[in-house]
C-alpha cells in the first residue's frame, strides 16, 4: 500500500480493520488509486430529480446497468446509488468497483422550504450488496436538522460496527438560508465541520463561491486576513475546516455545464487540496463516449497531468 494511503487511514484510529479495509479499497480503486485523491459516480438523480429531467438527455442512462459499466470503464474509485438502482446490478458486477448504498433520499414533487429525506435503505441491504459504503444526506440550516443529524448517529454507529464506510453529503439548505448562502464560504465551511463532527470518513459538499452568509464569520474572516478570492482558496478553507484536512474532502459537480467550466473547477478543487469529486448529471447526461472522456480529464487533472 502507498504511503499517501497509510497516511490516510492513520486519521480513522478508532476505526475497526474492516471500516478501514473498506475505506483503503475506494482510496485504491480505479485509474487514481494509491494517490489520495478521488473521482465517484453518484446516480441518485432518478428519485431526487425526476427520470425525464435526469435521463432524457442521454436515454441509455435509464438503464440502471449503465452506470455501473461506465463507472468500471471509466476507472473511477467508485459508484454510489440508491437501493434499487444498486439492487439492479450489484450481482451483474459483484467485485468490479467500490459500491456506496445512499441511505436516505427525497422527491422532487414537492418544495419543502425545510427539507427532510427519507430513509430508503439499510446498513443490513449495503452489506447484502456487497457495499463498502453507506451515503446520508443531511441538510445543515434546516428546521428539520435535528432529526437527520440524529438518524445519521445510529445509522453511522450500524455501519461503523459493521466495517462501512460513512459518506455524508452536507448540504446547507432551509427557510433561514438565502440561496447564495446555500454555497457561501462560511456555510459550506460549517457544514462540512458538521459531517465531521458527525462521524462522516468522506464528506461531500459543493463547491464554496465567495458569498458570506453570517455577519459574525465576516468578521471573523477579516480578523484573520482569510484568503477568499479564488476557488482555490476557498477550497482549502472548507478543506482546513475539515479537521485541519484530517478527513476525506469531496465536492460535487452540480447542474449539467460545459467542459471547460468543468475543467476549470476541478483545477481549483485539486490546487485548494480538496481530495476529489462526485460527478453525477455532467457525466451520465453525455453520451458514454464523450462522458469517457470527460471523466478521463478530471482524473487526468487529478494526476496533474492537465
Amino acid at each position: 500500500m502507498k504511503q499517501r494511503i497509510r497516511e490516510i487511514l492513520s486519521w480513522y484510529g478508532s476505526d475497526n480493520p474492516g471500516t478501514l479495509t473498506n475505506l483503503a479499497r475506494i482510496l485504491n480503486s480505479g485509474r487514481l488509486g494509491g494517490t489520495g485523491k478521488l473521482v465517484i459516480l453518484p446516480v441518485d438523480q432518478g428519485v431526487e430529480h425526476g427520470p425525464g429531467r435526469s435521463f432524457a438527455p442521454n436515454p441509455a442512462a435509464y438503464d440502471p446497468r449503465y452506470h455501473f459499466e461506465l463507472a468500471i470503464e471509466a476507472g473511477l474509485n467508485a459508484y454510489a446509488a440508491p437501493l434499487g438502482f444498486l439492487e439492479a446490478g450489484a450481482r451483474d458486477y459483484a467485485g468490479d468497483l467500490p459500491l456506496i448504498l445512499k441511505l436516505n433520499n427525497r422527491e422532487n414533487l414537492s418544495s419543502d422550504k425545510d427539507p427532510l429525506q427519507s430513509v430508503t435503505g439499510s446498513v443490513e441491504a449495503a452489506l447484502r450488496l456487497g457495499c463498502v459504503a453507506i451515503g446520508y444526506t443531511v441538510y445543515p440550516g434546516s428546521a428539520l436538522r435535528t432529526a437527520m443529524y440524529e438518524r445519521l448517529q445510529e445509522l453511522a454507529e450500524e455501519a461503523k460496527r459493521h466495517g462501512l464506510v460513512v459518506v455524508v453529503w452536507s448540504y446547507p439548505r432551509g427557510s433561514d438560508i438565502s440561496k447564495d448562502g446555500e454555497t457561501a464560504l462560511d456555510v459550506s465551511a460549517y457544514a462540512a465541520q458538521i459531517a465531521a463532527q458527525l462521524g462522516a470518513h468522506i464528506i461531500k459538499v459543493k463547491p464554496p463561491g465567495p458569498h458570506i452568509e453570517q455577519e459574525e464569520a465576516h468578521k471573523a474572516y477579516e480578523k484573520a486576513g482569510l484568503a477568499t478570492g479564488t476557488l482555490a482558496e476557498r477550497i482549502q478553507h472548507v478543506v482546513q475546516s475539515s479537521f485541519d484536512g484530517r478527513r476525506v474532502v469531496i465536492f460535487s459537480g452540480g447542474a449539467a455545464k460545459g467542459k471547460e467550466e468543468i475543467f476549470e473547477e476541478i483545477r481549483g478543487i485539486r490546487d485548494g487540496g480538496g481530495f476529489g469529486s462526485i460527478m453525477g448529471r455532467n457525466a451520465f447526461q453525455r453520451e458514454r463516449g464523450e462522458a469517457l472522456e470527460l471523466l478521463g480529464d478530471a482524473i487526468r487533472i487529478y494526476q496533474g497531468e492537465l
